[in-house]
């Protein structure tokens, strides 16, 4: 590591005052000073000047002077059911305000909550958000299985060319009635911005807030059965068109094409919301929006903002660009109409979530939904919008070279900022994450590690360029770990990838669930691979699967055509025959454990083997990626390859490429005998499996 001169030390040292790293260590080990511009403009993101040494010494004295003049921190987190000690003045009164209103002194055991902590000198008197915390999550207490899916490649022949909430009850109710399964995992149901959509995947929604109205089941909606006249014909023609557009997905003559599906959709929700609501129905409305609050009227406003002016909200106007101008609030008055229509629709969406979680536990699901929350929001979305005050202008989140992408990473959505959370004791996120749990018996948290730091990298430079800003993951588990408690509920972790020491035992220790893919489950971790990892030294409190969606499919992956399909589009980063090489090794060395466990030869092939295999680790939660289920070959998302593979569109198929529709399902044969692994009494243990059962290290 090169040292950085002197005349960069107040920039560094403010830098660290801010959480943001001045090294890192990458994945070989290597230690990397981060360039000074780059700790300028994340120093700037978070609104301080550090464009001169002088500059930085001047903004580095102003944060110790603050420090030092407060009586509170912005936020304060404290673990429930202990007192709450501050470092307070002599001579300082305070007391806490719980959040029903009832005052208690700071010397006694808190209840869980958000409250408000008080101090008053003789001088003055400060307030802070209190958040106390429970300090674990719910776990599941029995073993459970499920599906994994994305749930617009789940189609039925009711659905109007992509999978719907309506499929979605009735796959959850069928599994759990017929298969004993515990839950449904999904792929984020966030909301996307009207118009045209620059990418279709569901990691880069507009709004981790609200769910998308894309996936209502239109018939469902009660007063779609009264429309009448004009709008009933109107109405009718929407769904010849959407049942043609399923037929010819279903038949594999068209790609999932979730514009045309929400172009028809929105056509008919337009007719289906001018029919009036009896009065049961518009009082669930009012207090659907009564509940939901500011929040949902930024949300309908920026939805109807769109539709006139796009969905850049950068490019509006210059007034309309801040959500609590005047001039948003004029042009909310004289679009009041669309704004009312985009908080019904946020309404019958949160209908349809609740009775899809009504189906899966009224089918003995212990969990049922497992929702995934993505890492981030679109830069030009309704989030990005409204809460740009909380978000880092002019970065965006990524990750640093690795032996995975030599280049980094660079995702595109703006970052937290921690200052602006901590500030607003961090509502923000403890709201969306109550959204994701509101009608779910779990919540999945993408790139769970953004709890603890994020790569940000400055606009306009390469990822390399970036640098680590380090959150309060004390405040950040807080919140989780609150708002899990409150709705019941427990939290899984995408903890895949590079992971700072000591992050999955922190998270573990909450009893949050980690992730584990049987594609990087191997002896040895960081120092090389040395075979499978056996089934016995698994994690225990874990989500356990074979893939995930942005792998190759196991089918492929046995086959080896993923490495074929990634030198057709040229993906490749060494020569094929060394890729197939390695492949090769890779499934051998797993071929030869499942010989090893007795698990092959069977039967029913190598794909159910691999799942008796998954069945024999302790992982507490097993997932089954619903294409390997089906024998599909494709993978549903292949990272890089936006405009050469049909990422986010593909229907779930078999073997062959054939769509199966979901009412297919129950008499697949491939399905029916991965279900009968999970159903089936726990096997015995084998003799070599016996000896080789011993405390060992969770993997990496």
């Amino acid at each position: 590591m090169t040292a950085a001169p002197a005349s960069e030390a107040p920039l560094r040292e403010l830098a660290r005052a801010h959480g943001i790293a001045t090294d890192y260590t990458s994945d070989r080990g290597h230690r990397i000073t981060v360039p000074a511009d780059t700790l300028d403009a994340v120093l700037a993101a978070c609104g301080v000047d550090a464009s001169t040494p002088r500059a930085a010494r001047a903004a580095l004295e102003d944060r110790r002077a603050q420090a030092a003049d407060r009586l509170l921190p912005p936020c304060v987190v404290n673990r429930a059911g202990t007192p709450l000690h501050l470092p307070l003045p002599q001579g300082a009164q305070a007391h806490v305000t719980l959040e029903d209103g009832s005052r208690v002194p700071l010397s006694g055991p808190l209840p869980p909550g958000r409250h408000v902590v008080r101090v008053r000198t003789a001088q003055r008197q400060e307030s802070a958000p209190l958040l106390s915390v429970p300090d674990r999550v719910a776990v599941p207490q029995e073993r459970g299985w499920g599906f994994l899916i994305q749930l617009y490649s789940v189609l039925s022949r009711r659905s109007w060319g992509m999978g719907d909430l309506g499929d979605l009850a009735d796959l959850a109710a069928w599994s759990g009635r017929a298969l004993g399964a515990d839950f449904v995992q999904l792929g984020p149901l966030h909301a996307v911005e009207p118009g045209p959509l620059p990418d279709p995947s569901p990691y880069r929604p507009g709004s981790r807030r609200f769910p998308d109205p894309m996936h209502v089941r239109v018939e469902a909606v009660p007063e779609y059965g009264y429309l009448t006249g004009e709008a009933r014909h109107a109405a009718d023609s929407c769904v010849a068109q959407a049942r043609a557009l399923n037929d010819r997905v279903l038949r594999g003559d068209a790609l999932i094409d979730r514009e045309t599906v929400r172009a028809l959709k929105q056509q008919a929700l337009r007719l289906v919301h001018e029919v009036p609501l009896p009065p049961g129905r518009r009082a669930a409305l009012a207090s659907f929006t009564d509940r939901e609050g500011q929040d949902l009227t930024d949300f309908a406003t920026w939805c109807a903002l769109a539709e006139v002016h796009g969905g850049a909200w950068r490019s509006w106007p210059a007034p309309l660009q801040d959500p609590r101008s005047a001039e948003v609030a004029a042009a909310r008055e004289k679009l009041s109409e669309a704004v009312a229509y985009h908080r019904w629709l946020a309404w019958i969406t949160d209908e349809q979530l609740a009775a899809a979680q009504q189906a899966a536990t009224d089918a003995g699901m212990r969990i049922g939904l497992i929702h995934d929350l993505a890492v981030g929001v679109a830069p030009e979305g309704a989030d990005a919008w409204t809460l740009q005050h909380c978000l880092a202008s002019g970065m965006s989140v990524g990750a640093p070279p690795d032996d995975f992408n030599p280049r980094g990473q660079d995702w595109g959505q703006p970052p937290w900022r921690p200052d602006a959370l901590a500030t607003e004791g961090y509502r923000p996120l403890a709201e969306l994450l109550r959204a994701g749990m509101r009608h779910a018996g779990a919540l999945r948290v993408d790139h769970v590690m953004g709890l603890f730091r994020l790569w940000w990298v400055p606009e306009g430079r390469p990822p390399s360029e970036g640098t680590y800003v380090r959150y309060d993951a004390k405040a950040m588990l807080g919140v989780l770990l609150l708002e899990a408690h409150q709705a019941g509920v427990s939290v899984i972790g995408e903890d895949l990838g590079t992971v700072e020491a000591g992050v999955r035992e922190e998270l573990a220790a909450h009893g949050v669930l980690g992730t584990s893919v049987q594609r990087f489950e191997y002896l040895g971790g960081s120092e090389g691979r040395h075979g499978p990892l056996p089934p016995q030294r698994w994690r225990t409190n874990c989500l356990a699967t074979l893939t995930t969606h942005d792998l190759p499919t196991t089918a492929a992956w046995l086959s080896g055509e993923h490495v074929e399909l990634r030198s057709r589009l040229g993906l490749l980063t060494r020569p094929e025959t060394e890729e197939k090489a390695q492949a090769a090794a890779e499934r051998e060395g797993w071929l030869a454990e499942l010989r090893r466990l007795g698990l092959l030869p069977d039967a029913e092939g190598e794909v159910v083997a691999l799942h008796r295999f998954l069945r024999r680790t302790p992982s507490r939660l097993l997932g089954v990626w619903l294409p390997d289920a089906t024998g599909d070959r494709r993978p549903q998302n292949l990272p890089g390859t936006a405009t050469v593979h049909p990422n986010w569109r593909l229907p779930v198929a078999d073997r062959k490429g054939r769509p199966v529709p979901l009412e297919e399902l129950p008499g697949h044969p491939h399905v029916q005998a991965i279900a009968r692994v999970f159903t089936a009494r726990e096997p015995h243990r084998t003799k070599t499996e016996e000896r080789d059962v011993r405390p060992g290290p969770c993997s990496s």
